[in-house]
Order: C-alpha cells, then sequence, then structure tokens
C-alpha cells in the first residue's frame, strides 16, 4: 500500500517519536521534493524509508498555487501521478481539493485508528495528548471524542 504525504502529519509524527508508525502501516510512504524541503526546514535528517519521487507536472502544481501551498500542491499531484492507496494530509482545503480529484484521503487520526485496529498502537488518547503537546497539533473535543470512540476509547 502506497501513501503519498503532505507536511503536517510527518512532522507531527516525527516530533513525538512515533514516525514509523506511517512505515508499519504502508509499504511505501512518499514524499514529493516541497514537502522534503518543508520538513528539512524543522528536522535536521529524515528517516531513510521516506522515498521522495519527484512529480512529472511540475505546472499543474503550480497553477494551484493560488490556492494550495507547494507541498500539498505536489503531494496531491505526487498521489495521482502514482496512483496513490492514500494521501496523507490534514489541512481542509487541500483535503476537500484532492477529495474532489477522486483521491483517497486520510488524515494523521486516520493514520492513529489505522494504526490501533492493527494492534500498532496501544493508546490513541495517550497519542492525540503527545502530539497537542509536543508538535502543537490541533484537534477539536468534538473530532477527538469521534476518534476516541471510533478507537474503542471512549471516555463516557
Amino acid at each position: 500500500m502506497i501513501v503519498v504525504s503532505d507536511t503536517s502529519p510527518v512532522t507531527a509524527l516525527l516530533q513525538t517519536g512515533h514516525a514509523d508508525l506511517l512505515r508499519v502501516l504502508f509499504d511505501e510512504v512518499y514524499l514529493p521534493p516541497a514537502v522534503q524541503a518543508e520538513l528539512l526546514r524543522f528536522h535536521s535528517e529524515l528517516p531513510n524509508w521516506l522515498i521522495v519521487r519527484p512529480i512529472v507536472s511540475q505546472e499543474r502544481a503550480r497553477s494551484w498555487s493560488e490556492f494550495l501551498d507547494a507541498g500539498e500542491a505536489e503531494a496531491i499531484v505526487l498521489a495521482e501521478e502514482c496512483r496513490a492507496n492514500y494521501l496523507l494530509i490534514d489541512e481542509k482545503r487541500g483535503r476537500q481539493f484532492a477529495e474532489s480529484r477522486g483521491l483517497k484521503v486520510i488524515g494523521l487520526l486516520g493514520v492513529l485508528l489505522l494504526a490501533k485496529q492493527s494492534g500498532r498502537l496501544g493508546s490513541v488518547a495517550e497519542l492525540i495528548g503527545q502530539l497537542e503537546s509536543q508538535a502543537g497539533f490541533f484537534v477539536s473535543e468534538r473530532v477527538k471524542s469521534i476518534v476516541l470512540d471510533a478507537a474503542g476509547e471512549s471516555t463516557g
């Protein structure tokens, strides 16, 4: 299974020491060059299992720059070009645009649910707490409640 990722999910997992979840859940994790560049602004090195793949249609990515950042645009193009199983992206505008183009989108919380369901993560709630405190990750209480219910970790 192939996933193409935007910047924020990878950086959040790197900041909490849980980036390996991507490696164990997906056969290949692709990044476009713009995402690699964004990640390297905040991280001195990246795991060697992250595969940087150039995009063919630079012009298409540039044409979307009016409403998407470079990483989001390149990630969407790369997901289309390599026929990825998932595009890993959290930003609402990018998600909506990718879905309108027929891509299957997953967010960081979806990755946590996959990890829990596959036995690779003991507690979604604990990792959400780490993401909030260590990576500045924000999730509304309503969404958090829905995710924790789906993970079988409902508090009420």
